[in-house]
């Protein structure tokens, strides 16, 4: 069962600061897209990390990308540096990333998101402008395409 909704709400109840990048954002800037995760870009700090345990602590988050599952609530140990976040949850998958291949850290996607509303909550999404160079950046084909698309979406906007 997949409610990305509800994970959003969850980690934005929790005070996480975050930025929704990926294939989600896409979605909520127009995209026809779709999307088996949710992606956000986050820092992941000692006590980020807390805050994601927490929040997710009920729905089971497991390591996806470990052939074990590892439990998300006891590995990496506490203090262990991170970099990205690949979790299974019963809610859903979710990726936290710490930085968007061909845009920049979280501070900068930050400096440039809009806030956009997904099912009735605001939340900083990624930039279109910079979704479109992130998906470009990427070069796989469902990437190309879905900028292709975003593009669209963008010329749209500007009455193009």
């Amino acid at each position: 069962m997949q409610n990305f909704s509800q994970l959003l709400q969850r980690l934005s109840d929790a005070e996480l600061d975050f930025v929704i990048v990926g294939g989600f954002a896409a979605i909520t800037h127009g995209s026809a897209y779709l999307t088996r995760d949710v992606d956000i870009c986050a820092v992941l700090t000692e006590e980020n990390v807390a805050r994601l345990r927490q929040a997710l602590g009920d729905w089971n988050p497991r390591h996806r990308m470990t052939p074990q599952r590892l439990s998300f609530l006891t590995h990496p140990p506490a203090g262990q540096t991170l970099n990205n976040l690949y979790l299974q949850t019963d809610m859903g998958v979710i990726d936290i990333i710490t930085s968007v291949l061909g845009v920049g850290d979280f501070v900068r996607l930050k400096d440039k998101a809009e806030e956009l509303e997904v099912d009735g909550r605001r939340y900083r999404v990624i930039s279109l402008e910079d979704l479109i160079k992130a998906k470009e950046t990427m070069g796989r084909e469902k990437d190309l395409l879905t900028a292709k698309e975003l593009r669209a979406i963008a010329a749209k906007r500007q009455g193009k």
